[in-house]
């Protein structure tokens, strides 16, 4: 069972670092520093897009509308430290 555990956490921690990508390039594109109209910018970007939606979505569906702001990523942070480790 512990090997399967050890999986479990290896993947938890790629998908951490699939949203701080996410969030990342969200920033970069937002303030024009790296462009969509790139194909592998947007290749990434839309990978990125799609693996996290279905976990960032319905933490944006209930929270609030913060303007321009989104911490649903910081949610699910929280949510996954909340995780008992191994």
């Amino acid at each position: 069972m512990h090997p399967i555990l050890n999986l479990i956490v290896q993947i938890i921690d790629l998908y951490i670092w699939v949203v701080i990508i996410t969030v990342i390039l969200s920033w970069l594109i937002t303030f024009n520093i790296v462009n969509t109209t790139n194909r592998l910018i947007y290749a990434i970007m839309e990978f990125c897009h799609r693996a996290t939606t279905p976990a960032l979505h319905p933490i944006r569906n209930f929270l609030p509308n913060l303007g321009g702001i989104d911490i649903s990523p910081i949610i699910l942070f929280k949510a996954f430290s909340a995780l008992p480790p191994n």
